[in-house]
């Protein structure tokens, strides 16, 4: 039973991770114009940490909040999986692997429909947009995020 509940809490950690890690490699894509070709490669790298450093001492933070959501009904979601398995289990006499069944299957699913959707890989908009228009006043030409 305790290695039963070790792999459900590896796997609820995973797929939180995972929900989490999809929104935190965004960069912006810059259009390749007159500025950028004269900067260089290292400036432009440079302009780009110093705009999200600015987003972020202005209070923009490049997590979605969608993604933090996404763990909460992830683990929301967990919790009910583990109490209807409980009860579930319960009727055949194995309570506690019912529970662990239910928490998992809840967790993975709810975590494959969070990364499937893709709603979580976007930052929140409003550090997109401050990042975006310090980029445009430094000569850049943001045109998405990737």
């Amino acid at each position: 039973m305790n290695v039963l509940i070790k792999v459900v809490t590896l796997l609820c950690s995973l797929m939180m991770a995972l929900v989490i890690i999809g929104c935190s490699g965004a960069r912006p894509i810059l259009y390749p114009n007159a500025h950028l070709k004269e900067v260089g490669q290292s400036t432009v790298e440079r302009d780009i940490a110093e705009c999200q450093a600015m987003a972020k001492a202005a209070g923009a933070t490049p997590k979605d909040s969608r993604a933090i959501e996404a763990v909460k009904r992830s683990v929301t979601n967990a919790g009910i999986g583990a109490a209807s398995g409980a009860i579930g289990g319960a009727v055949v006499g194995s309570a506690g692997v019912g529970a662990a069944i239910g928490a998992v299957g809840s967790a993975a699913m709810s975590g494959l429909q969070e990364l499937v959707s893709g709603s979580s890989k976007q930052p929140n908009q409003v550090y997109i947009n401050f990042v975006n228009r310090c980029l445009k006043e430094r000569g850049y030409e943001p045109v998405g995020w990737e």
